[in-house]
């Protein structure tokens, strides 16, 4: 995506091309494959959502053709991760890579021994400790509760004390969360007025990826060393686009 005189260009390619994807399950296809896919185009050719899609049907609002939508629909499937995952900028990552993402940038730390090393700031704290149940551990958590724990961006936002008079900074420290694979986004889901109708932009709800696949499965390559992860992750993509490593590190890292 380029910005000139203001206005937003998408790269994209033509209905025709081989690469073109074309409906939300097929992206799902892509991402189950290559393992991870950031939303925009960025510095490895080829390796985004933009660069395999129409860029007229790039927020149409037309559910079936949007890419915009499709994150929404893949999100909300629990197969895949979406966040912002690549330079603070979204993405997917698949259920099967999770693991190893998880073990790379967490470094092999859970957020409480993050933060207890001093790894993490306060007000990264704040919002996790939204998620953290109030007695036990994420894995003693019952799985049919675990999947009811996701908050709205704007409750995580007040409940956190961001905002007017309080914390500053928000949407940064969900962009760090994420980034560390400690929060990710379950769904967009409309508001609605009193007559139970839909307004305005979907919103995000935030949970954690224990939450969604469990914790044993999210942490199950933590005896790994996370570099070994790491190698593992730029191999897998160096696979799927002709681009040199150093590069496809930099858009992982």
């Amino acid at each position: 995506m380029n910005v000139i005189d203001g206005q937003w260009f998408m790269s994209g390619v033509s209905k025709n091309d081989p690469r073109c994807v074309h409906s939300a399950e097929e992206l799902l296809s892509v991402i189950e494959k290559v393992g991870f896919l950031p939303l925009f185009e960025n510095e490895v050719p080829g390796f985004s959502v933009e660069n395999i899609t129409q860029a007229k049907n790039w927020w149409c609002g037309r559910e079936k053709v949007d890419p915009w939508e499709w994150r929404a629909i893949l999100a909300r499937t629990g197969k895949v991760a979406y966040g912002k995952f690549f330079g603070k900028k979204a993405g997917f990552v698949s259920k099967k890579w999770f693991p190893e993402f998880a073990n790379f940038r967490r470094d092999g730390y859970d957020f409480d021994s993050r933060y207890e090393e001093g790894k993490a700031d306060h007000r990264e704290k704040l919002i996790m400790d939204l998620f953290w149940p109030m007695e036990g551990e994420l894995w003693e958590v019952d799985p049919k509760k675990a999947r009811e724990m996701d908050l709205f961006s704007f409750e995580v936002k007040e409940k956190a004390g961001f905002g007017k008079n309080g914390e500053k900074g928000f949407e940064g420290t969900c962009s760090k969360l994420q980034m560390g694979t400690y929060l990710l986004v379950k769904d967009f889901v409309q508001r609605k007025n009193k007559e139970g109708e839909p307004y305005g932009w979907a919103i995000a709800r935030y949970t954690l990826p224990e939450y969604l696949w469990g914790y044993n499965f999210v942490t199950g390559k933590y005896k790994e060393n996370p570099k070994e992860s790491g190698r593992k992750i730029v191999e897998h993509i160096g696979k799927y686009y002709d681009c040199d490593e150093k590069t496809i590190r930099r858009v992982i890292k």
